[in-house]
């Protein structure tokens, strides 16, 4: 069964960073492509950053150049590097990735930024 479970959410203020992490389970990091999408209040879920199994990332343009998705073969884990955030960048951030074509999320984390 697969599982994913984000955590390094929090309140942090304009311009501050912070680190998202999924851990995964019932799956290999490696060899499946792993994704960051964030839903806001009132908003829908939308797509954040993706790796693919051979490494090859790609962002929303609204994080481009500000957001960092990388992977930790040995953790069977998955990051977002958060940095110059805006207040816009609020969310709960969901960790995604597919199996046999079968969608997996995580449950989320809150990420707040104030102004």
């Amino acid at each position: 069964q697969v599982q994913l479970v984000e955590s390094g959410g929090g309140l942090v203020q304009a311009g501050g960073s912070l680190r998202l992490s999924c851990t995964a389970s019932g799956i290999t990091t490696s060899i499946h492509a792993m994704g960051w999408y964030r839903q806001a209040p009132g908003k829908q879920r939308e797509f954040v950053a993706r790796i693919t199994s051979g490494g090859n990332t790609n962002y929303a343009d609204s994080v481009k150049g500000r957001f960092t998705i990388s992977r930790d073969n040995a953790k069977n884990t998955v990051y977002l590097q958060m940095n110059s955030l805006k207040p816009e960048d609020t969310a709960v951030h969901f960790c995604h990735t597919t199996k046999y074509g079968v969608n997996y999320w995580g449950k989320g984390t809150l990420v707040t930024v104030s102004s």
